[in-house]
């Protein structure tokens, strides 16, 4: 299914590592409410619930909400515009993609849920 695996697969989840410490350490920074982080964190595996209409809706919305790319871009709008909104959410965004590509969830497949580009995860990894 086109995974990653042995050291590459090691490398991402280590660099999700290096993103989430990133993150968390520019958050503190910046001085955001952490209260406000623990509320923002989880709102990206909102697409999980895509998955309910079927696995390619699923998929698209997924990796939509955990690709680096549109927190990036948050990221960048910051840096033009200097709105702060931009750079909470970017970087709580950035984080959260970090902490799940440590613990092995990667951009998903429309075959399910469970096949990502780091490999299968969940019951389906037996």
């Amino acid at each position: 299914m086109g995974a990653a695996e042995g050291w590459v697969k090691s490398v991402l989840r280590i660099e999700g590592v290096a993103v989430l410490l990133l993150c968390l350490y520019l958050y503190q920074i910046f001085g955001f409410s952490w209260l406000l982080f623990a509320m923002l964190f989880f709102c990206p595996v909102l697409a999980f619930f895509a998955y309910l209409i079927n696995s390619k809706t699923g998929a698209i919305a997924y990796n939509i909400a955990h690709s680096y790319i549109s927190p990036i871009l948050m990221c960048f709008a910051y840096f033009i515009s200097d709105i702060e909104v931009l750079k909470l959410v970017g970087v709580v965004w950035l984080a959260h993609i970090g902490f799940d590509r440590m613990l092995g969830y990667g951009l998903k497949y429309s075959k399910g849920f469970s096949y990502t580009h780091l490999g299968v995860v969940g019951k389906d990894n037996q």
